[in-house]
């Protein structure tokens, strides 16, 4: 049981929109290909995976250190004889072999798009959805047969008004989400306000609105930001800081009584740690939104999680960003408290699985082996074409 290559392409996500810190009009991701020589019903298991937007395609470093470093590798060196399978674990250990400690930006994200794909190759050769896969190993069999879910858009769009960004959120609400968000900081505070106000006309009371900031507020703003925000009594106030200063969350924490939210471009569980001990993230009422996608994939998440505990931290505390079928997958089978979503942005990646709806703010999860990406057929399609040879 062995992996016999590993295929890559970079596909445009390219679009007009923005945040308050960058815009996406040249934006990449890669998808990957997992060829393993394991036979299935009759047809080779390839498993899948792609990195999250906001982070470029990896592909460059994915052929010049990590690809290679598996290929290299003894052909008995992947084998889990516990489960008959891939061992993920192990291949892991092989992509970060002379890799020095620290430096968790791009690595981390092309580890972690390869990291997917074995995991779909590990769950297709076990016949499950790596969602019960994940709950059979790791919960005792209990999984999640729902997962809360939020809309995630309200991005800045060249003309877009405040009518635009109503109608928006409103098809979302009409679509079976129940809480939205939106960004903030791409512009005046006042300007903001007016957008916040706009909404919660449509999506009604604060707790069904969050907002996110991307990293862009030096504390003085953060604080300002918190001031006005504080009425609203919002779902949850977003990345108002960059990610590493952790005094910053932690004097917004002190000073802002409302949720907060923020570990999407924190990579590892060293980072998780150092968050969770001074950035002043408060169990009772804040989330973490740490992307396995971006930070080396479930191995390392598993750790991450692992860390979530260790500080006193339940996992439902825990919704990753990324709006994607993986996270959605370990969302239901790691008792994780949700999952970001992508309705109409970030196409084809964004979305989960076609012809199960969003009911009540909640989306069922496939009952097919793997993480799910054939039951996406625009996502499929470029998946396919990776491997139309085989």
């Amino acid at each position: 049981m062995r992996i016999l290559e590993i295929r890559e392409k970079a596909v445009s996500i390219a679009s007009p929109i923005a945040n308050a810190y960058i815009d996406f009009s040249k934006m990449t991701a890669s998808v990957v290909a997992v060829v393993t020589d394991v036979v299935r019903d009759g047809r080779r298991v390839v498993g899948f995976g792609f990195n999250s937007n906001g982070r470029y395609g990896q592909g460059a470093l994915m052929r010049d250190r990590f690809i290679q470093r598996i290929l290299d590798a003894p052909a008995d060196a992947f084998v889990d004889r516990e489960h008959d399978n891939l061992d993920p674990f192990a291949i892991w250990k092989a992509l970060m072999t002379n890799e020095k400690p620290g430096g968790h930006g791009e690595r981390s994200v092309a580890v972690g798009t390869i990291d997917m794909a074995v995991w779909d190759a590990v769950a297709k050769i076990a016949g499950r959805p790596l969602w019960r896969l994940l709950a059979d190993r790791y919960r005792g069999g209990v999984a999640d047969e729902r997962v809360w879910v939020y809309a995630a858009g309200g991005y800045y769009y060249p003309g877009k008004d405040d009518r635009q960004l109503q109608d928006e959120m409103r098809s979302y609400r009409d679509r079976g989400y129940r809480v939205v968000k939106m960004k903030i900081g791409g512009t005046s505070l006042d300007d903001d306000r007016r957008r916040i106000e706009a909404v919660l006309e449509v999506v009604g009371e604060g707790a069904n609105l969050a907002v996110d900031a991307n990293g862009r507020f030096d504390l003085a703003t953060a604080l300002a930001y918190g001031e006005a925000l504080r009425p609203y009594g919002l779902f949850w106030y977003e990345e108002a800081g960059d990610p590493l200063d952790y005094a910053l969350q932690a004097e917004l924490a002190r000073r802002y009584e409302g949720p907060l939210a923020t570990g999407e471009n924190l990579f590892s569980h060293q980072d998780a740690r150092n968050l969770l001990r001074y950035g002043g993230m408060r169990p009772d009422r804040d989330f973490l939104q740490f992307d396995c996608a971006l930070s080396y994939g479930l191995v390392e998440y598993l750790r991450i999680l692992d860390v979530v505990a260790e500080q006193g931290w339940s996992s439902r505390r825990v919704v990753p960003h990324g709006g994607h079928q993986m996270s959605l997958n370990i969302a239901a089978g790691l008792h994780l408290g949700g999952n970001e979503s992508y309705p109409d942005v970030f196409q084809p990646f964004g979305g989960f699985a076609d012809g199960i709806a969003v009911e009540d703010g909640h989306v069922r999860l496939p009952d097919v082996p793997g993480v799910g990406f054939e039951t996406k057929a625009n996502l499929w399609a470029v998946m396919r074409a990776l491997v139309e040879d085989l």
